[in-house]
């Protein structure tokens, strides 16, 4: 390896698992390569419909007729939700996204972010700016998921708006891939990210015996947060709740050293999709 390519490529030798897979593990993954590492996409969590999903549609309909000075989105998941509705925002609502990651998310499937809080990437620190931006009271309409604590409904209600809070999914675990359980338990995988308590959750169920060496970095300070209440320890913490700040913290560290298990794999070669299939036809 020459000195250009590590400069350029920062984790170049790294094995990091993915828990989210569709167009956002995607985008994560090819952040991932770019950076020289091998991505392990394995979903650790989906999404599914809330158990009763007459108030999302009632909400939603009240969305799409411009009854709402805000809607606020919490998680990429949200913006999933959003979009498997075909949810319309008239130009007269405003978009608020907890952080970089769910405006990024929201601007993937074309909605427009009006307000991501400046400092602090949380329930929280989105009711403060949002407070603080509106100083009369607003109809606000707040998505969140079944287990989210109601942080944000509370505070802009106790701040004198008018909040009407859904719940707009529930979250549910995947089980890892058979290679992705294989090579977390042997120490392959160098690096886990975890980018919701939802996916700490996960991590911790399904893999009860991390080897000491795989680095767990967690997106946010809360994220940590909700991971040590999981009993999930977390070795990095990216100081902003982006996947680019947590793939920058990854690539501060040194590739942390193989276990010996991990040194008898067999190094993976190039799975030729294409060929595969010539060869089934054939």
């Amino acid at each position: 390896m020459t000195n250009e390519t590590k400069t350029d490529k920062p984790l170049t030798g790294w094995r990091v698992l993915v828990p989210r897979g569709g167009p956002w593990g995607d985008s994560v993954a090819a952040s991932l390569r770019a950076q020289g590492a091998i991505p392990v996409v394995s979903p650790l969590i989906n999404f599914a419909p809330a158990a009763d999903p007459a108030p999302l549609e009632a909400a939603l309909a009240e969305l799409a007729e411009g009854r709402f000075a805000w809607v606020t989105v919490t998680s990429a998941t949200t913006v999933d939700v959003l979009h498997a509705y075909g949810a319309k925002v008239p130009a007269s609502t405003r978009i608020a996204a907890v952080g970089e990651t769910t405006a990024a998310a929201l601007k993937a499937v074309g909605y427009p972010v009006d307000l991501v809080p400046e400092r602090d990437n949380s329930a929280a620190g989105l009711a403060e700016q949002m407070i603080a931006l509106e100083t009369e009271p607003r109809r606000v309409l707040t998505l969140r998921s079944e287990i989210a604590k109601p942080v944000l409904s509370d505070r802009l209600r106790a701040a004198g708006h008018d909040v009407h809070s859904v719940v707009a999914y529930r979250t549910v675990g995947v089980p890892a891939t058979e290679r992705a359980s294989r090579d977390v338990l042997n120490g392959r995988v160098n690096a886990i990210l975890v980018t919701s308590g939802s996916v700490a959750q996960q991590v911790r169920e399904q893999f009860p015996e991390i080897p000491d060496q795989t680095v767990i970095a967690a997106i946010g300070p809360r994220t940590a947060q909700d991971a040590n209440e999981a009993g999930l320890p977390i070795q990095v913490v990216a100081p902003r709740r982006s996947v680019g700040s947590l793939i920058d913290a990854l690539a501060d560290l040194p590739v942390p050293p193989p276990t010996p298990e991990a040194m008898a794999v067999p190094e993976t070669g190039t799975f030729d999709v294409a060929a595969t299939r010539r060869g089934h036809a054939s």
